[in-house]
């Protein structure tokens, strides 16, 4: 009777241990599922982003040469107008007064030669017998050059007098677009306070993108331009790309043509040009832009995705997952952030499995069950 008795009690023993187990498997929670990926390894292009101006590839100011009233207007504001193109034209009444007052001196001066040329030529005969004196001789020879001296000066001021009858008749000196006219006809122009800048006449079949970059950033332009010369890689160094008002990229890379010689001591930047295509007659004078520019490339550097990364006063962390599937935080040094990857300076290796999603489950020294997932960045500077 008592060994039937200790059995059963063993056997009951036993039936609560077992009871107990299963419940203790039942609360345990299950493993965390958590998506991953991995440490990317690359070349990292790091661009620096500009406001710039737009200026034609020639800008020309047209000015008014000679002062008088405005007659005509002989363009339609804003069009096309062709080299050779009359834009302009000014009263030319004083003008033409003063062409015919320089041709009746030049007449006049041309008299007075022959009359030179003739008394030296009845003179020089009678020198060679000694009829006349040599001082007399002498005097004629200076006559007549003093006569041909006149002449030439009133020709000259006839060709002055000529030149600025020309101005009063002001054509295009290239051809290109034109903009708003700043003088109406009636006006008097060509004298301050009146309009001396009646117009400006831009090519813009390239255009021009003027931008200022500071010491540093020149340095580092200068020596990837170095690098990619060196690793003859010509035909990308110095590209840059025009990026509009809209947000959208001028369909053609410009490259830079052109910096200044000095650095302005004032601001510590320097004047940088950047020429472009422009066959569609998309981009004008005056428009502002931002220019990207390459301004180094990191090889072999480390990239991970923005929102694996946790912040705390500054500081950058990681979700790690091991081999044996045990997560570890680690402390990590950022570099640039484009877009929607940053740069890993210290921390992590490559090929490092760290959580994108699941972290606030995830914790250092928690088992997790990683489902490792590809990421595609949609940053479009890599």
């Amino acid at each position: 009777m008592i060994n039937r008795s200790s059995g059963l009690l063993y056997l009951l023993v036993i039936l609560f241990i077992g009871s107990c187990q299963k419940k203790e498997e039942a609360q345990k929670p299950p493993i965390p599922e958590v998506k991953v990926v991995a440490v990317m390894q690359q070349k990292l292009p790091i661009y620096e982003y500009f406001v710039g101006q737009v200026y034609g590839q020639e800008d020309v100011a047209i000015n008014a040469r000679v002062e008088g009233y405005l007659t005509g207007i002989h363009f339609q504001e804003g069009s096309r107008v062709k080299k050779g193109q009359l834009l302009y034209s000014i009263d030319q009444a004083p003008f033409l007064e003063k062409v015919a007052n320089e041709k009746s001196k030049v007449a006049e001066a041309r008299t007075k030669l022959v009359n030179a040329e003739n008394e030296l030529a009845r003179y020089q005969p009678l020198a060679e017998i000694n009829a006349v004196s040599k001082s007399d001789l002498d005097f004629a020879i200076a006559n007549r050059d003093a006569a041909q001296a006149a002449l030439e000066a009133a020709k000259a001021s006839l060709r002055m007098a000529e030149i600025n009858l020309s101005y009063t008749r002001i054509k295009s000196p290239i051809t290109g677009f034109i903009g708003k006219t700043l003088a109406r006809v009636g006006e008097f122009v060509g004298r301050s306070p009146s309009p001396v800048l009646l117009n400006t006449v831009s090519k813009i079949d390239r255009v021009r993108v003027q931008f200022f970059i500071t010491e540093t950033q020149y340095l580092h332009i200068v020596k990837e331009a170095l690098h990619r010369e060196n690793n003859q890689e010509r035909e990308s160094a110095g590209g840059v790309t025009l990026i509009l008002a809209d947000g959208s990229e001028h369909p053609y890379k410009g490259k830079i043509d052109f910096a200044n010689r000095e650095v302005d001591p004032q601001t510590g930047t320097m004047l940088i040009q950047a020429s472009f295509p422009n066959p569609e007659l998309l981009l004008r004078p005056g428009q502002f832009a931002r220019v990207k520019v390459l301004m180094e490339t990191v090889d072999n550097a480390l990239i991970v995705p923005l929102r694996c990364l946790s912040e705390l006063q500054g500081r950058y962390s990681a979700f790690v997952v091991g081999a044996d599937s045990t997560v570890s935080v680690k402390q990590v040094e950022v570099g640039r952030k484009i877009g929607d990857v940053v740069q890993i300076t210290d921390g992590l290796q490559a090929g490092d499995k760290i959580i994108i999603e699941g972290l606030q489950m995830a914790g250092n020294g928690v088992k997790v069950k990683p489902i490792t997932e590809k990421f595609v960045s949609k940053a479009t500077d890599l």
